[in-house]
């Protein structure tokens, strides 16, 4: 007579591992944008170089074989596919400025959100409970944001940065509660 073990313990050890698996994926990530921040930003552009060309080729293909579809928008597939894929390779021509360049539109992409966030707060002040917290916060907000603005890169490196530590802080919360979860 074997005992097999129950649905419960199962889901259980099924969770436990994914809780493992993704802590340390996450603490594995934070280290190296902690030790190599320059080279993992490098990888990242490099995939988003490949999803490019892969998009790319997508839709050339939906462009060419797509015989449902009217004149102008196998034309559109087919630019578009062309498009995607010249913007993959020319990330991949120089890694490092396509690292750069990420970096400074992700900085001025958060700045401008943080300005915007900053200007709804100030406009639903008559509605806020705490209305010396929401100016307190609206004021954080937009001077953040134009700092952001006046200095993208510096930001991004930043958030770069609080990116890694956070990874490592929360993937080793994570493998702490996969040994914990369940007992």
């Amino acid at each position: 007579m074997t005992a097999e073990p129950s649905l419960e313990k199962t889901a259980t050890n099924g969770i436990r591992t994914a809780l493992g698996v993704g802590g340390v994926l996450s603490l594995v990530l934070g280290i190296l944008i902690l030790v190599w921040p320059g080279k993992t930003a490098m990888v990242v552009a490099a995939i988003i170089a490949i999803y490019a060309i892969a998009a790319g080729l997508v839709y050339a293909g939906l462009g060419i074989f797509a015989a449902g579809k009217g004149g102008w928008a196998r034309i559109g597939y087919v630019l578009l596919g062309v498009l995607f894929i010249i913007a993959g390779i020319v990330a991949f021509t120089n890694l490092s400025a396509t690292a750069v360049w990420l970096a400074a539109f992700l900085g001025i992409l958060v700045g401008i959100m943080w300005i915007i966030e900053g200007v709804v707060s100030l406009s639903t002040l008559d509605l806020a409970p705490s209305r010396g917290w929401t100016i307190f916060y609206a004021i954080i907000s937009l001077i953040a944001g134009v700092t952001l603005l006046f200095s993208p890169i510096w930001g991004a490196l930043v958030l770069w940065w609080l990116l890694g530590i956070s990874a490592v802080v929360m993937g080793v919360i994570q493998i702490f509660r996969a040994f914990s979860f369940g007992k």
